[in-house]
């Protein structure tokens, strides 16, 4: 058996999360991204104890190889899904379409310089990993 994944390239993920939260239907809750920047909260994901609303767990931690030894044969890009897509092609031979889902509201996602450094800095593993998908 074979496994595959996708990774989020690493800031573009935490704004994914960061958009996800700021849904209607999260006001209200402990996750709710209302009334927080985005730089508030990646600078609350980078925190040891974590508010509700920035504990979103890490792609580098949640694609490492498990004990057992089942790992990820196979990594793409997020943002390269006709690699994706003509990889799941030729495998299963059939025609992939995917449609647009699950949609987050835009919103603004300002990102200071220090945040950005920093984020790099705690995170590179994040980085690294996403670098090294070819």
């Amino acid at each position: 058996m074979e496994t595959l994944a996708v990774m989020r390239e690493p800031i573009s993920w935490l704004a994914s999360w960061y958009r996800y939260r700021q849904r209607n239907f999260m006001q209200g809750h402990p996750n709710s991204t209302h009334n927080v920047s985005f730089d508030e909260f990646v600078n609350a994901y980078m925190r040891g104890d974590k508010p509700a609303f920035a504990n979103v767990g890490s792609q580098a931690k949640f694609l490492e190889p498990r004990p057992n030894g089942t790992r990820i044969n196979h990594l793409f890009r997020y943002e390269d899904q006709s690699r994706l897509l003509n990889f799941l092609q030729d495998r299963i031979k059939q025609k992939v379409s995917l449609e647009r889902r699950n949609a987050s509201p835009r919103t603004q996602l300002d990102l200071s310089p220090e945040t950005l450094k920093k984020y790099q800095r705690k995170f590179s593993a994040e980085f690294d990993l996403y670098n090294s998908i070819s």
